[in-house]
């Protein structure tokens, strides 16, 4: 890692305190967050010995991962481990850290170049998130396992919740996917039937292909976007088919407690009409 310290002014450091204080943290060497802060573009066009964050990032992200596992698995959850993995991915996503970056106001601290600044790279959630990951990784080689282990937990213990009690955005992709391979053996192909726009409001037309069958087209402002909107439309098609109706694959969502919630709830419905004690 290189040592920019020496090009950061006085105001740039009061920025970065700020942020900090936010946070509730501090750098040792408040470098490593001005590292994590500046965009390639950026680095780009200073024309210097500037290092970008992407590095950084890339350390943010397996650490990130590592610590969200470890949480759910010493919860005592009641998930299996695909839905283990499946609440993992939903935290450590894109929109998720989008999410974080937004709460934490990072892209007013963000170094970018002015061709991104011009195209609104600023507020755009793949640079945000990716800013995210690459601020803990900073604050892991500043401050080592322990303190940085705290702030993902602070920044992202709300989103885990959210995802526990089951109000998280649906992952329609996994569930498609899940259920193709487990009918099919095979999995679902995407492909981008049409684009519209100027590259900063870029629209984006996918299909999605199931063995002959093609379902869409999902939209969106991203690729990701727009398959998960086609694996949507694909769902609502298959669930009107018998033969493709799946229990595990529709439950996913719910934990093994809930689910049993929910059958005893029928069964005392069916029992109270018959006249019967549910709990034998």
């Amino acid at each position: 890692m290189k040592n920019n310290n020496q090009h950061i002014c006085s105001k740039r450091k009061d920025e970065l305190a700020k942020l900090q204080k936010q946070l509730g943290i501090r750098f040792k060497n408040v470098d490593l967050l001005n590292t994590a802060l500046s965009h390639k573009s950026y680095v780009n066009e200073s024309g210097s010995d500037l290092e970008n964050n992407e590095k950084l990032e890339f350390l943010g992200d397996a650490f990130l991962g590592l610590i969200v596992s470890d949480y759910l698995y010493n919860q005592n959850l009641y998930f299996r481990e695909g839905s283990l993995a499946r609440i993992k991915s939903y935290v450590v996503s894109e929109a998720t850290l989008h999410r974080v970056g937004q709460e934490i106001t990072i892209h007013d601290y963000l170094l970018i170049g002015r061709g991104e600044e011009k195209t609104g790279g600023r507020y755009r959630r793949a640079l945000i998130g990716d800013s995210v990951e690459a601020l803990i990784g900073a604050y892991f080689l500043d401050s080592g396992y322990k303190q940085a282990r705290k702030l993902v937990e602070r920044l992202f213990l709300k989103e885990i919740i959210k995802v526990e009690k089951n109000r998280h955005e649906k992952d329609y992709k996994s569930i498609l996917q899940e259920l193709v391979q487990k009918k099919f053996k095979t999995v679902p192909q995407y492909t981008v039937i049409n684009t519209e726009g100027p590259d900063h409001r870029r629209k984006f037309f996918i299909n999605v292909l199931l063995k002959k069958d093609t379902y869409g087209p999902g939209v969106g402002k991203s690729k990701k976007q727009a398959e998960q909107n086609a694996a949507h439309i694909a769902l609502k098609s298959l669930k009107s088919k018998k033969r493709f109706r799946d229990p595990s694959i529709e439950n996913v969502q719910y934990n093994d407690k809930e689910v049993r919630k929910k059958r005893f709830v029928r069964r005392s419905k069916r029992a109270k009409n018959c006249g019967t004690d549910v709990r034998t």
